[in-house]
């Protein structure tokens, strides 16, 4: 006979009702969910920065600290709610958890994808009986969508593997199940409370965008041709046994010229250089799916597909660079407040001298070297992720023919057009920008060795 649930995890993203299945479970007597209690960004709800007399600090230093105190309530049913970019260094002791219940929360993905765009474009993310929605639309951006879809999906997928191998089970909701009373009665005693007779769905929140799609999207045509490119499958609820993709595919590119060329950027590589050079060889496609990836594949016999390879130090400093020009404000202040990167406000960034920003540097790629290793709340992104588990990746979907290093573009990439079947590698239309002497620095070069051992050992980086 299974032991009764002492605690749960209700595994969700962002607008998929996880807000108002909260405050159901927190209506009744006993049951308390601590909000998103590790999200990096804040301590369970927004404007936190302690829960459950833990600092963010803290929780940074040492999470499972804050996962045994929220789960060490005796006579009580605690639980938090957990998302795909949430701190990985709980995971294992979630899964592994027997006598955590685990709650699978999911949402027909484009909804859930239009409401959080909605969110982000009112700043209205609750909505109560009494208070009136703020009218908007959103403009659908195809790859942002998928890259959203794969990201969930993954996590999803894993989730259901170790839930598979360690033989246990989850309680599978949808978005619309949160307002049945039925269903939530039925959640309530499958987590152990019998005691409770019904359980009455929140009524302090109301649905916030109960519009049609095509007023809720300006480019709503746009957005229907380009769901074309998805197999309608992958529109149901995550996860629905879907067929796994490589989240990387959307940004390969995909060259006519010759036999055809493919190119699989590592992101904060020398992408805009290579789809330079493309594109003075012939029509380049992008914005790629599986289905279609493999449709290109079939109809270019002889083609060749590579990547390139940049030095750590150098990629480092670009993930680095695009922080500063590129990266969210939120993010930041994260890597100011937790991460131990002393940055200037916002403001201030642009003036920053070579000198500071050098110093500013060592200090990320000691974080890089953290979260690579497992030791930061943020996951790792795919911007500064190491190129050796970034190419593992590819091989889901596919396998490079060529790793060339960005050192020896002039000397490889001849080699790779004449497979390809090309007369001329079209060289002058490439433009590489060599890695920047200024960062030749002995401590520099040291602490990228540290950050990404993985890749000089794999790859043969030298300094």
């Amino acid at each position: 006979m299974t032991s009764p649930f002492r605690r749960f995890v209700i595994f969700a993203e962002m607008r998929t009702g996880s807000n108002l299945l909260e405050a159901t479970l927190n209506a009744l007597k006993g049951v308390t969910c601590f909000g998103e209690a590790f999200n990096p960004y804040m301590m369970g709800w927004p404007d936190k920065d302690e829960l459950a007399g833990i600092t963010r600090d803290e929780r940074e230093a040492d999470p499972q600290r804050l996962l045994t105190k929220l789960f060490d309530r005796p006579g009580h049913l605690p639980g938090f709610r957990y998302f795909h970019d949430h701190d990985p260094r709980v995971f294992d002791a979630i899964m592994n958890d027997a006598e955590c219940a685990k709650i699978i929360l999911t949402r027909n993905p484009l909804d859930s994808y239009v409401s959080t765009k909605l969110a982000w474009e009112t700043n209205q993310w609750k909505l109560n009986e009494t208070e009136t929605p703020i009218p908007a639309a959103i403009a659908y951006d195809g790859p942002e969508f998928r890259d959203m879809v794969s990201a969930v999906e993954r996590f999803q997928l894993r989730v259901m593997h170790r839930l598979q191998v360690t033989g246990q089970t989850g309680f599978w909701l949808g978005y619309e199940d949160l307002r049945d009373a039925e269903v939530m009665t039925g959640l309530v005693h499958w987590l152990g409370r019998t005691d409770i007779g019904r359980v009455e769905p929140a009524s302090d929140q109301v649905p916030q965008n109960p519009r049609e799609l095509a007023e809720k999207v300006r480019n709503f045509d746009e957005m229907q041709a380009d769901l074309h490119q998805i197999d309608p499958f992958m529109l149901r609820r995550i996860p629905n046994f879907e067929p796994r993709r490589g989240p990387s595919v959307p940004s390969f590119s995909a060259c006519e010229a010759g036999h055809g060329l493919i190119y699989m950027p590592v992101r904060c590589g020398p992408g805009p250089a290579i789809r330079g050079w493309l594109s003075g060889l012939g029509p380049v496609t992008g914005d790629l799916t599986q289905t279609s990836l493999r449709q290109w594949k079939r109809q270019h016999p002889g083609h060749r597909s590579f990547t390139v390879l940049r030095h750590p130090l150098h990629r480092a400093w670009t993930a680095f660079r695009q922080l500063l020009d590129e990266g969210s404000a939120d993010l930041r202040q994260l890597m100011r407040s937790v991460h131990r990167v002393a940055l200037p406000p916002d403001a201030d960034l642009g003036k920053l001298s070579r000198s500071d920003q050098l110093e500013l540097f060592a200090q990320f790629l000691s974080f890089l070297r953290r979260n690579l290793n497992g030791q930061t709340t943020l996951p790792t992104h795919a911007g500064w992720a190491s190129q050796s588990e970034v190419i593992a990746g590819f091989a889901r979907v596919a396998t490079p023919d060529i790793l060339i290093r960005e050192d020896r573009l002039t000397q490889d990439l001849p080699l790779l057009a004449d497979g390809a079947g090309l007369d001329d590698a079209g060289l002058e239309h490439l433009r590489i920008a060599p890695m920047p002497e200024f960062l030749r620095e002995a401590s520099l070069l040291q602490a990228a060795r540290q950050a990404y051992l993985r890749d000089y050992i794999a790859f043969g980086f030298t300094d």
